[in-house]
């Protein structure tokens, strides 16, 4: 399944993600980040600093944007916790509920 969106990403099938063929991708989903943006999240993950994204290199980076969906998806959760009848809106009275609980 990386292999796929590793390769999708990699359109001279190089082996090397570039920041043109980064570029090319996140455009492609609405996004249209700056050549010193596309930079930036190829250092994040650029291990043996070659300027581009190799396939273990893009494995890190997956792993990263996993985790950082794993954070949203238990804030998420936390927040239903006070939120207790869904309406995307904690009240006070919810709140109070919740702090009594635990005991604050």
């Amino acid at each position: 399944e990386f292999k796929e969106a590793f390769s999708l990403f990699d359109k001279d099938g190089d082996g090397q993600i570039t920041t043109k063929e980064l570029g090319t991708v996140m455009r492609s989903l609405g996004q249209n980040p700056s050549e010193s943006e596309l930079q930036d999240m190829i250092n994040e993950v650029d291990a043996d600093n070659n300027g581009t994204i190799d396939f273990p290199e893009f494995l890190t980076m997956m792993a990263r944007k996993m985790k950082d969906t794993d954070s949203e998806e238990e804030i998420r959760e936390a927040f239903k916790v006070f939120d207790r009848d869904n309406n995307v809106i904690i009240s006070a009275a919810e709140l109070r509920h919740v702090m009594t609980s635990i005991g604050e």
